[in-house]
């Protein structure tokens, strides 16, 4: 996962004889584009379409959805411009330049500073940074630390905020197979959506967009991904992967176990409780799998070997400095503080700490009502004091998710708080004096009951209020979420605190470790994947051996149909109607699905595959079950990225949803 400004140019020229040009490596970056509620994207036409996951749109279709119209299990296709649909929150990014800013930030903490000096100057720097960038430029910027705290690049943004709803399919054939398929190969998905992002009014005239190939991959060939993964951890030092082996995967595993069964009970009452809990119970299911998945891969002896191998060659090399193995200790010292205080942490959302495939356990409206208490007080604080999450540079993204109009539906925030209160009270236990403040005297579903019959927080304009609110007046509401959130915030800013402090010391001890790795192994070092930020990994069309079996790089059409047939069109293997009725029409020797050797994780889905001639030929929707310890180790053995092939999205679009104007704006890149 290499950066667009420090490219692996020797490693591509030694092993394919190609070496991007900057030209190119421009194009790719500004034909990328960052879905900020989590996924990725691309540009393939001038005037703003922008191709993304089925899985990816799925808020954005859940939230236009209604009991009259599931755009999320039936699909939408916008004939023409004046039907398409305006999202009620979605925004998209486009990378435009990146700077480097470690010498600014790193210079801001001056030796010698207390941990509590050094951790309000660090933020200081932070903020004035991303400030000074989004009012000089008027792009978002955000300040990303790389090489844990060896390296600190800024990163601007376009931000598109009117996005439109163009085309999606049918839930069953985006996620064709269901639970048991997922994370599997073979599979048969046709994990596509589409939108357009408008500017004043008119579909955005972009510059940079994907070209559509039409000749198609060949087992073998070279392929690139340019995404943006959520984060990785191969960096970790020995005692934090032992942690996230230990306490925190174990940890989260139960916690979505139990949510997911809660999601599903409820999903069994109706078919409207079924599309109301659809996007959530996806993404616990997909959540838990993955936690399977990698707490499988933390119990591999090897992977703790080969980290122990690691960490030993560079401490040798520790030795010789002043400070020696001083910053391994620290790290396993901070770590031990974070055990004891982070699932109090997270219980009191006071500090998301924890891995990328962990999924929240609060409420929508309980996390709103905890933004706007706090907008108030963090106003008034100077901007390099304030929380990240309230500095000027990030209020247009805070203000976007305060007043968006997505629908929420009391019964299924009865049943997140129940969940919520039930774990708070279990982990902590009943004595502890925050969960004596969350229940109220009550048990956990009588307390949910009455806290969703005594708010107004799913007003938008009740929000607008409270919003402009002073730290006196918002301390007056009569609100029960705001009561909840204002009577719990002094225990959640402490351990927010507390954790934070840990961090920033870890992560100044992790900058000299990486100056030891750079030191030792030079261009090979590509960072953790960090918050989202671009991305670009390369790879070949490769299948793999399962099992002492081969398993084929590429599925096609007839491979769909066969498999429905081998169970009966029977859940989770039916066919939409549209599709069963389109099998004589269709080529069933178009390749549908094929898996790559490119390096992907979490964030990456919606990502463009790009050939050498930066042309699309697919887009990723997923890893194998092989891949799901990508986030702490990289081996191309059988780990394989899972993407739609670009011929299988024009036969289905033209075929299966007649959707032949769509087709002609993607190979002439306009709309006609």
């Amino acid at each position: 996962m290499w950066l667009f400004n420090r490219p692996p140019l020797e490693q591509l020229k030694a092993l394919y004889g190609f070496e991007p040009t900057p030209a190119w490596l421009e194009h790719v970056q500004k034909s990328s584009v960052r879905f900020t509620d989590g996924g990725s994207g691309s540009f393939i036409s001038a005037d703003g379409l922008v191709i993304t996951n089925h899985h990816v749109a799925a808020g954005a279709l859940q939230k236009l959805s209604d009991a009259a119209h599931n755009y999320l299990r039936d699909g939408f296709y916008a004939k023409g411009r004046s039907e398409e649909v305006r999202c009620l929150d979605l925004e998209l990014n486009v990378l435009m330049d990146i700077e480097d800013v470690t010498a600014r930030i790193k210079q801001a903490v001056a030796s010698g500073m207390s941990a509590d000096a050094a951790f309000a100057a660090h933020r200081a720097a932070i903020a004035g940074i991303e400030k000074e960038s989004s009012e000089r430029t008027g792009l978002r910027s955000e300040v990303v630390t790389l090489d844990r705290g060896g390296a600190y690049h800024l990163y601007r943004y376009k931000r598109y905020t009117d996005v439109r709803l163009v085309f999606a399919p049918e839930q069953q054939a985006a996620f064709f197979g269901g639970d048991p398929d997922n994370f599997e190969y073979p599979r048969y998905d046709f994990d596509i959506a589409l939108f357009r992002v408008y500017e004043a009014g008119r579909p955005a005239k972009i510059e940079h967009y994907l070209t559509w190939n039409r000749t198609g991959l060949k087992d073998g060939e070279l392929v690139f991904v340019s995404g943006h993964p959520s984060s990785t951890q191969r960096l970790l030092t020995l005692a934090e992967l032992e942690y996230e082996r230990d306490v925190l995967v174990p940890k989260v595993l139960a916690d979505l176990n139990q949510l997911e069964v809660a999601l599903i009970a409820f999903s069994a009452r109706g078919a409207e409780n079924a599309r109301r809990a659809r996007v959530e119970l996806f993404g616990v299911q997909n959540a838990r799998k993955r936690a399977d998945g990698v707490l499988a891969g933390l119990l591999d002896p090897a992977l703790l070997k080969a980290k122990q191998t690691e960490e030993d060659t560079l401490q040798a090399a520790a030795a010789k400095t002043p400070d020696g193995d001083a910053a391994w200790r620290q790290i396993a010292d901070a770590q031990r503080i974070i055990s004891r205080q982070a699932v109090r942490a997270n219980l009191l959302a006071a500090y998301n700490y924890h891995t990328a495939f962990t999924y929240p356990v609060s409420s929508t409206l309980l996390d709103l009502a905890r933004k706007l208490y706090r907008v108030p007080a963090e106003r008034a604080r100077p901007d390099g004091e304030r929380l990240a999450e309230y500095r000027d540079s990030a209020r247009p993204e805070l203000e976007l998710a305060l007043f968006s109009a997505e629908p929420t539906y009391d019964d299924l925030e009865q049943l997140q708080l129940t969940h919520w209160l039930t774990m708070l009270a279990t982990e902590l236990g009943p004595d502890d004096p925050a969960v004596q403040i969350a229940l109220g005297g009550q048990s956990p579903p009588a307390r949910a009951a009455q806290l969703v019959q005594h708010t107004r927080l799913k007003d938008v304009a009740f929000r607008r209020q409270l919003y402009a609110m002073t730290p006196d007046q918002i301390a007056r509401v009569d609100d029960s979420y705001v009561a909840l959130v204002r009577d719990l915030d002094d225990a959640s800013r402490a351990v927010r605190r507390s954790i934070e402090q840990q961090l920033d010391v870890k992560e100044r001890a992790d900058a000299r470790i990486a100056r030891l790795r750079h030191a030792r192994d030079s261009a090979q070092v590509s960072p953790d994947a960090a918050a989202f930020t671009l991305r670009l990994a390369f790879g070949t069309v490769k299948g793999y051996e399962e099992n002492g079996q081969p398993v084929a790089p590429f599925t096609t059409l007839a491979g769909l149909y066969q498999r429905s047939a081998d169970h009966d069109n029977k859940v989770p293997f039916d066919l939409p109607p549209r599709w069963a009725a389109a099998r004589t029409a269709l080529d069933l020797g178009t390749p549908l699905n094929f898996v790559t050797t490119c390096d992907i994780v979490g964030g990456n889905s919606g990502s463009p595959t790009i050939n050498r001639d930066a042309e699309f030929v697919g887009i990723i929707f997923d890893l194998n079950i092989q891949s799901l310890i990508l986030d702490y180790a990289y081996t191309e053995v059988q780990s394989r990225s899972v993407s739609v092939d670009a011929r299988a999205i024009l036969e289905a679009l033209r075929k299966v949803y007649g959707a032949d104007a769509l087709v002609q704006e993607i190979l002439t890149g306009h709309l006609s």
